[in-house]
Order: C-alpha cells, then structure tokens, then sequence
C-alpha cells in the first residue's frame, strides 16, 4: 500500500511540476498552449522537433527551465516505475487485484484533478505570483513576440542626403501605411548623440539619421534604398498597395 501512494504521489508531483514548467516557460513569452506542450515534451523526455523548440534551445532562459523540467523528469519517470513495479511484487492474485483498483481509482481522481478548471486556475496563481516573487522570469522572447520569423524584422539603415525621407516630416510620409512603424531615431547633436524613441508625427527626419524601423522585412529593405523623387513617390504608393494585398490574405488567413 506504501509504495502505491508513493506512486499515486510521484504522479500528483510530476502533474503540478510540469503545470510549473509550463506557466515558467509562458512568462517567458511563448503562448500556454505551446508553453505547456514544450513543458509536458521536456519532461517525459520526448523532444519533439518543432518550430517552437528552436525557439526555446535558442533562448537562454526558456533553456533553463527545460533543462530543470528534462532532470526532474528523468527522475519522476524512473521512481513511478519502481513505485509501479513494488506494488505489485510479491503479491497474492487478490492483493494485486486490490492494488489495481485502489491505482484505478487514483488515477481516475488525479486525471479530474489535472483537467479541473478551478483547480488550473488556482494553481497558476499561486505558481506565477510565487515565480514573479521568487525568480525573474520576465524575460520576454522578443524575437518570438515580434514574429521576427515571420516575415517582420527589426531593421535599422542610415538617412542619405538623396533619400526619400530626407528633410520631412515623419507624418506626411505614411509608412504605417506600408506597414513599417519607425521605432526609435539616433541623431547626432554635436558631439552627442540622441535617442528619439517613439517619434511622433511631428519630428522631421534629417540625413545622417540612423531609423530603427520595424515591418515586413523586404518593405524595410526597399525603404532603405529609396531615393527622393517621382521614382521615389512611385516606389512608396507600389509598398502601399502590396501592404493592403498583405492585409487582405490576413484577414482571409484569419476567416478559414
């Protein structure tokens, strides 16, 4: 009888560690229901290759916590079968029909147990609130949130004397409408240089400027290059038709 509540245990704690896992890995910016099946792999040692598990080897936090997860789990697994194994050894026939039921019946409730709403959202909590109090786990994966592999990137490029940007307002040029977002200016002052972050509308953009921007990844590229003029304005409303081409598979993505 020990050894089959050491077993039903070691499940009961294998259930809340991965639950641990899974809520650890989302506060690092991966979203639950991938965080929980990157916990859930890592701990019964599965690996599955994915896209999302590039992810987490790449970063070095997420690698942490999979590390922890693939440790503890090797240890869980290997003390549930031992457990498994005691309480059916040395038996009699009715003592082991016992044992079965009594596992039966246990893991029956530990199945609700996992899959009880009000328990999840009890348990995550106690885990984030004691994560948030007792480590730094918010460390955003801001390649991941980004969709920097997706066909956006972070880019930045220098403002030529010839570029289209050159000399105007940050307003009258529309990138939102090419779907570029300027994040931040460098600008030299002097013998200083400044950081604009978040310009408005307002702040006109002169040459030597360094523009962090943030977009499809050849619409960045294409801004770069662009020289003032009519070949220049061409350019721009060509990005705008191609942005609204890219919002419409969106939606239509979106729909299905």
């Amino acid at each position: 009888m020990i050894a089959l509540i050491s077993l039903l245990l070691v499940i009961l704690f294998s259930v809340i560690f991965v639950r641990i896992g899974a809520v650890a890995l989302e506060m690092t910016g991966l979203s639950r229901e991938v965080a929980a099946f990157q916990a859930q792999s890592a701990y019964t040692g599965v690996g599955f290759t994915t896209s999302e598990s590039e992810y987490v080897v790449s970063h070095p936090v997420k690698r942490k916590i999979i590390r922890t997860l693939m440790f503890v789990g090797s240890a869980g697994i290997a003390s549930a079968i031992a457990m498994l194994f005691l309480s059916f050894v040395g038996k009699t026939e009715k003592e082991s029909l016992d044992s079965l039921i009594y596992l039966g019946i246990g893991l029956i409730l530990l199945y609700f147990f996992a899959r009880s709403k009000f328990i999840d959202r009890g348990l995550r909590y106690i885990i984030k609130k004691s994560l948030r109090k007792f480590t730094k786990l918010h460390v955003y994966d801001y390649e991941l949130l980004l969709g920097l592999s997706k066909g956006y990137s972070i880019g930045q490029f220098k403002v030529r004397r010839n570029s289209w940007l050159a000399n105007r307002k940050l307003e009258s040029l529309k990138l939102k409408e090419e779907g570029i977002l300027v994040l931040g200016i460098h600008r030299k002052s002097g013998e200083r240089e400044i950081f604009i972050g978040a310009p408005k509308g307002e702040v006109t953009i002169n040459p030597g400027d360094v523009l962090v921007c943030y977009g499809p990844d050849e619409g960045i590229k294409r801004l770069s290059h662009r020289i003032k003029g009519k070949k220049g304005d061409k350019e721009h409303r060509e990005a705008v038709k191609m942005e609204k081409l890219r919002q419409m598979e969106e939606k239509m993505e979106i729909s299905k």
